[in-house]
Order: structure tokens, then C-alpha cells, then sequence
């Protein structure tokens, strides 16, 4: 038997970050969209854990037991008693080291597929709990559409979207650190306040209206994201230039995130970044999309 989990990427509509806590972490508020670019994660018994990864930059993820995906089936055999013997194998298509939480994703998804396939009936409660554990941002991507995440990210509140939001995603060359983004954030705004959800931005993922969504976007950590890579000013300008209604960077960086009034002014943006030389690749997605999905082996989705 084998199970196939798929799972979506993020993107933070709004990102409002404060001063580092003593833990090292921030308190944030986090309102997470998950968008319909996915990584699959399929588990398969093995003697041994293993992880193996295709896809576009694959030679980037780690294939030892740093991997979330790695992580999430030792914490959920250790949970029930058992060795986390299986082969997990990591089909990409999320940017990696891009701010839109592949890594996290790729966790969750592990964390479900192990749970089906080992037959533990952990409750969805456990698998949040674990999650937590796990990272910052993988409790959302277990659930997917549209959730505020406060404390570092990982306590949830859904939030109701009341439309399809449009996208375009530019992947730049390489990655950034999320730790360095924080480090740079803290050094740019050391007096940082405590982070607030704007009600503004909430009404608008209520109504579904893209001009009142991208006229409330914000993401505090774009500030250090540009002064660590400050071409991303470029690809920001690019699309914006091409009639993006908002643009942002998503999360740590460096992918960057264009709003755009509907599917056919998402296309062109994206063929207009694609001529600008500004980025390695552009593209579209829709939100809000479901959380990690059992796609073969069951029908279940969390």
C-alpha cells in the first residue's frame, strides 16, 4: 500500500511581525491563503526511513532527517510506539526557500500520509499538536484556506473568504534564510509594536473583492527580505508595472506575490515578469485551496 498526500503552498496576505521574544521567536500576526501550488508527499512501507525528492529545484532539499517530512513520521511513530520505517518521496513543485512554506508543507503532508498508512488514527487535535512541534507554519498547511495564525504562527483562527483571489508568483534565484529575514527585521525595527490582524484586510477575504484585498496587503518583513536581496525591487516594480493591484513579498522571500483582478490579468502579468529578466520563473494560482488531501490510498482531507 501507498499513500499520496497533497498539499498547498502559502502566501501571507498580511504579516504583522513583533520584537523578538526571549525563545528567540516573534509574536505575529499571520493571515495565512493557501494557494493552489502543490508538493505531493507519497509514504510507502520501507525497512528504513528514506527520503528521495523530484521536481524543480529537488538538489536543494535535504534529504536527512532535517527534512519536516522526515520529522513529522519520527514524531508520529514515537507518538504510537513504532519505528518510523518509510520511504517518503517528496514530488516538488512549491519554490524551495521561497516564503511560501514547501518545507512546512511537505511536513504536513508527510504527517497525514504517515498516519493513513500506518493506520495510528491519530485525531486531528494530535496532528495539530505535532504540527506545532514541527514548525510555525505547518499547522496551516495541514488545514489549508484561509486561517489567522497568532503567537509565532502555529495557533489557528479560519477566516471566512467569500471569493477566488488570483495570483502570480515570481521565483527568484535562489533562497533566503528565514532566520536571517528576522535577524535583518529586528535590526531595521527595534522598536517593533505587538502585532495586530487589520480588520480591513479580513473584511476583504469576507467579500472576495481583489481591489479592497490589495489595498490592505502588507508583510512586514519585506523591508529586510529587500535589504538582504535588493533585486527583488525590480521584480516588485516589474509586475506592478504590468497592472498588478498589490504587490509583496511572500513571507521570508524571496518569491514575490502579484494580485491581479482575474485570470486573464494574471497570465499576462506573468508573461510580463517573464520578459522583464527580473525573475527565474512566474506563476499563476487561485486561492483560497484545501490543506493537505489524501489524493490515492483514501479520500481525506484535514
Amino acid at each position: 500500500m501507498t499513500v499520496t498526500v497533497r498539499v498547498p503552498a502559502k502566501v501571507n496576505v498580511q504579516l504583522a511581525v513583533g520584537p523578538a521574544r526571549p525563545d528567540g521567536f516573534h509574536d505575529l500576526a499571520n493571515v495565512f491563503l493557501a494557494v493552489g501550488l502543490y508538493d505531493e508527499v507519497t509514504a510507502t512501507p520501507a525497512d528504513a526511513l528514506r527520503i528521495t525528492c523530484t521536481g524543480p529545484d529537488a538538489d536543494k532539499v535535504p534529504l536527512d532527517r532535517t527534512n519536516l517530512a522526515a520529522r513529522a513520521a519520527e514524531l508520529l511513530a514515537a507518538r504510537y510506539g513504532r519505528s518510523p520505517d518509510v520511504h517518503l518521496h517528496i514530488a516538488k513543485d512549491i519554490p524551495v526557500a521561497g516564503g511560501m512554506a514547501g518545507g512546512s508543507a511537505d511536513g504536513a503532508a508527510a504527517l497525514v500520509a504517515c498516519d493513513a498508512l500506518w493506520g495510528t488514527g491519530a485525531s486531528r487535535e494530535e496532528l495539530l499538536e505535532i504540527c506545532a512541534e514541527l514548525g510555525s507554519d505547518v499547522p496551516f498547511s495541514l488545514v489549508g484556506g484561509a486561517a489567522l495564525g497568532t503567537g509565532r504562527g502555529e495557533r489557528l483562527t479560519p477566516l471566512e473568504v467569500g471569493g477566488t483571489f488570483h495570483w502570480v508568483f515570481a521565483a527568484a534565484d535562489g533562497g533566503l534564510s528565514t532566520p536571517a529575514v528576522y535577524a535583518e527585521f529586528d535590526r531595521l525595527t527595534p522598536h517593533a509594536g505587538p502585532p495586530e490582524a487589520d480588520p480591513v484586510l479580513l473584511a476583504a477575504l469576507r467579500t472576495g473583492d481583489p481591489f479592497a484585498l490589495a489595498a490592505t496587503l502588507s508583510n512586514d518583513l519585506q523591508p529586510a527580505a529587500v535589504s538582504l536581496r535588493p533585486s527583488l525591487k525590480d521584480t516588485l516594480a516589474a509586475g506592478t508595472k504590468a497592472g498588478a493591484l498589490a504587490a509583496l513579498v511572500s513571507g521570508s522571500g524571496p518569491t514575490t506575490a502579484f494580485l491581479a483582478e482575474g485570470a486573464e490579468a494574471a497570465r499576462g502579468i506573468a508573461e510580463a515578469l517573464m520578459a522583464s529578466g527580473t525573475c527565474r520563473s512566474a506563476r499563476t494560482a487561485t486561492s483560497p485551496a484545501p490543506g493537505a488531501t489524501i489524493v490515492s490510498g483514501s479520500a481525506t482531507s484535514f
